[in-house]
């Protein structure tokens, strides 16, 4: 197996790795208001999001910008929540009320969870000399277990909204709630949040 067939594989599993369920979170919140006949609109949307955590995975990895680890981690779930909530306040059509708006922030929080995929494959470079290709091929995995995910999320929603008729507005509150609860758990359990507000760290 070739350096880019292991690295692809890494980049897969690692953003489909229920484990590590906060970036899948993040793609299903995107996808909430979406069902299957509108994969055009999705692609954009997710188009946006990759292109902001390609820019900051690439520049991590290269060491061409520094943060704090523990800041991304609470930043993380806080972009999943935001996006959560933001659904709530757009309409049954699957047509988001400020779309453009939509697409900024997609990529803006691709921004942050792009430095959340660096840490892990910084990890796994380790000292290799050469980080081109592992990167690009990482990457390459990451977009096809996105596109994964987004096919999955978007099935389940056609499959209750186009075949059991269940409403859009409530697919959409339903899955998003649900999201929203989730990623809050996160933000409250998040070591960094309980060290700034006081409570006890477990």
């Amino acid at each position: 197996m070739s350096d880019f067939q292991i690295y692809l594989g890494l980049g897969f599993d690692h953003i489909t790795d229920p484990n590590g369920y906060d970036h899948i979170l993040f793609v299903v919140a995107l996808c909430a208001i979406y069902a299957f006949r509108d994969w055009k609109k999705v692609l954009v949307l997710i188009t946006a999001f990759t292109l902001g955590h390609s820019v900051t995975l690439a520049l991590a990895t290269l060491k061409l910008i520094t943060y704090r680890s523990d800041v991304i981690e609470l930043l993380i779930p806080i972009t999943i929540f935001a996006t959560a909530v933001a659904n709530f306040s757009d309409t049954s059509t699957g047509e988001p009320k400020s779309p453009k708006l939509r697409y900024i922030f997609a990529a803006c929080f691709g921004l942050i969870h792009g430095m959340g995929f660096s840490n892990y494959l910084r990890s796994l470079l380790g000292e290799q000399e050469s980080i081109i290709m592992p990167l690009f091929s990482f990457n390459v995995g990451l977009e096809l277990g996105q596109l994964v995910i987004v096919a999955i999320a978007l099935g389940i929603a056609s499959l209750f909204i186009e075949i059991i008729k269940l409403k859009r507005l409530t697919w959409n509150h339903l899955i998003s709630g649900i999201v929203a609860g989730m990623a809050l758990s996160l933000i409250l359990n998040n070591e960094l949040f309980r060290t700034l507000m006081g409570l006890p760290v477990e």
